[in-house]
Parts: C-alpha cells; sequence; structure tokens
C-alpha cells in the first residue's frame, strides 16, 4: 500500500490558505508549519534585542525598522519564514513585489540583520534557516540560544546560552558564538554596546 505524499504548496497558495486564528505558521519547503506558542522568556529577549537595534539605527539615522509581522520568502525554495526579529531596509522595499500587499521580502538587500530566538523547534534555526539565509545573501543572521537549547557541538558541554553572530563573507556565514560578558561584535552596527550576558539577563 503507497501513502499519497501530502501535497506541497507554493508561497502563493500559503498566503492565500493563511487563517486569521492568532497561531504563526511558516512554510518549509512547501509544507505548513505550526510554530510554537511562545514563552514568556522568549518574548522579552525579543523585546529587548528588538529595543536595542531601534536605539542603535535610529541614533545612526538609518532607513530601518522593525516590522510586527512580515515574511522573508526564500526564492531557491518554496518556504517563507517569519523572524523573530527583522531588521528592514525601508529603502528597497519599493523594489519588493510582494512587500505592499503581502508584507514579504524576498531580497538580501532589504535585511540588514534577521534574528532567530531559539526555541524548541532549535534545529530549524541553526540548520535550515541558517542556511537559508546564507543562500539568499543575508548579510547577517543572529541565533539567540538564550536557553542553550542547541546541541553541544554549537554551545559546548555542558551547554552554554550563547548569541552567534553569523557574518556572510565570500557567501558563506562565518560563525562567532559570544557567551557570558562578552561584547557582541555586529559588522552592521559596530559601536553597539551590547553582551551576550545583557541579551540573557532579559529572559528573567
Amino acid at each position: 500500500m503507497t501513502q499519497a505524499l501530502p501535497k506541497l504548496l507554493t508561497f502563493n497558495e500559503f498566503i492565500e490558505w493563511y487563517p486569521n486564528d492568532t497561531k504563526r505558521y511558516e512554510l518549509h519547503k512547501g509544507v505548513i508549519i505550526e510554530m510554537p506558542p511562545p514563552t514568556g522568556a522568549h518574548e522579552k529577549v525579543v523585546a529587548f534585542l528588538s529595543r536595542k537595534l531601534t536605539v542603535e539605527f535610529d541614533r545612526l539615522n538609518l532607513p530601518y525598522g522593525i516590522p510586527k509581522t512580515s515574511f522573508i520568502q526564500i526564492p531557491s525554495a518554496e518556504s517563507a519564514y517569519s523572524p523573530d526579529v527583522l531588521l528592514l531596509n525601508l529603502d528597497n522595499l519599493d523594489n519588493e513585489p510582494l512587500f505592499q500587499k503581502q508584507s514579504t521580502v524576498s531580497q538580501a538587500a532589504s535585511v540588514p540583520i534577521v534574528i532567530e530566538v531559539v526555541s524548541s523547534n532549535w534545529r530549524d534555526d541553526y540548520y535550515n534557516k541558517l542556511r537559508d539565509y546564507e543562500e539568499m545573501g543575508i548579510p547577517e543572521y543572529w541565533i539567540a540560544d538564550y536557553a542553550a537549547l542547541g546541541a553541544r557541538k554549537f554551545i559546548g558541554n555542558p551547554k552554554q546560552p550563547t548569541i552567534f553572530v553569523c557574518e556572510l563573507v565570500d557567501g558563506e556565514y562565518q560563525m562567532t558564538p559570544f557567551q557570558g560578558n562578552t561584547a557582541i561584535l555586529s559588522p552592521t552596527f559596530p559601536q553597539l554596546n551590547l553582551t551576550a550576558q545583557q541579551i540573557f539577563n532579559a529572559a528573567n
């Protein structure tokens, strides 16, 4: 007996399907994935990071913004992610064909930084999204593993809360880990005054 494979959706089908039910969904290679509800600690980290980045781009008077809900469509795959923190270059949004109607970007020039705050589905952040953001050419990707959920090969044994800043160099991400009171080095914001521990403390 052969089992029928589930029908894979295109991005447009996913957007047309998307229900208004307060849940969050992403499209992973044509498959709809319901995202786990965030914990309070997770949302406090998201809020803290959003505030820190907003203060910095406002100080520098850059044309950036952080939307409440937007998708990154991965052009090379039928995938659409809704990042925890998405820094948009507002000057490039006129070049984005899907932004006006669907709040969706698909060009690396629109995304100076994308941040995923790690939760129970940590493999998505360390493997799938890292690969897809890298392939898309997003210059800077943070993996904020404040609860030390990732694999030991990433965050050590015993596991330690870690922030990874992934910088695109010659088309590949160079992953730099930050732990404890180490100052985070951001290629986009070299004067950002922020330590890994400050991010971890935000969860408390």
